[in-house]
């Protein structure tokens, strides 16, 4: 009689488990379809230049000098599942304002020496985050610089928002620019900071299919 119970027992229970399993079978989406959310190809963001700026701060003894550069072309190509990225944004170094032309005119003379290095280029490399198409998000940017002649390694703050196939964003980062080893503007009346503050204020539109998140 014990037999019989633990036989019944062992049944019911096998019974129940197998259900369970066949239910939870039952509510998981096929294999080929959890694939199919992953992007089977990169992400590729335009940029505008028309409606595109790039921003900067520098601070000095007497005053915070603000100004302006404008994009000349950009683009970023990037693997949703690796962060892995490539690409191109190029600024017109002759460009530059700040309102005062004797300054700028030093600045573009002088400073960037912009009759010799006319552009500014940014080159991605990687991206570090999650980039949603549904929701503001924020990520990081890494890649080179180039400026002056020279390349530096950069990691660049970005926000952005995606409506449809566009999308607008900024990004933040900082230039040590004496410690890259352009000239110093600082004189005996007026001390500049060795630092310039830079946001850029993108807009664009992108294509492929990014899996929101």
């Amino acid at each position: 009689m014990p037999n019989a119970l633990w036989k019944s027992a062992v049944g019911t229970v096998g019974g129940a488990l197998g259900l369970v399993l066949l239910l939870s079978s039952a509510n998981r989406p096929p294999l080929a379809a959890q694939v199919a959310e992953t992007p089977a190809r990169p992400i590729v963001l335009a940029f505008d230049p028309a409606q595109s700026k790039v921003h900067f701060m520098v601070d000095s003894t007497l005053h915070t000098v603000h100004g302006t550069f404008n994009l000349k072309s950009g683009s970023i190509q990037f693997d949703p599942q690796t962060g892995k990225a490539a690409g191109e944004i190029i600024v017109y170094a002759t460009s530059g304002e700040s309102g005062n032309n004797s300054r700028d005119e030093r600045m573009r003379k002088e400073i960037l020496e912009t009759w010799k290095y006319a552009e500014a280029t940014f080159r991605p490399t990687q991206i570090d985050g999650q980039v949603s198409l549904t929701a503001p998000c924020d990520f990081k940017v890494k890649g080179i610089f180039n400026l002056h002649g020279g390349d530096h390694e950069l990691v660049a703050l970005v926000h952005s928002e995606f409506a449809a196939d566009h999308w607008k964003g900024t990004a933040k980062f900082d230039v040590p620019y004496i410690q890259w080893g352009i000239k110093d503007p600082s004189n005996f009346l007026l001390h500049v900071k060795p630092v310039v503050h830079v946001e850029l204020d993108l807009r664009g539109t992108q294509a492929g299919v990014l899996t929101a998140k």
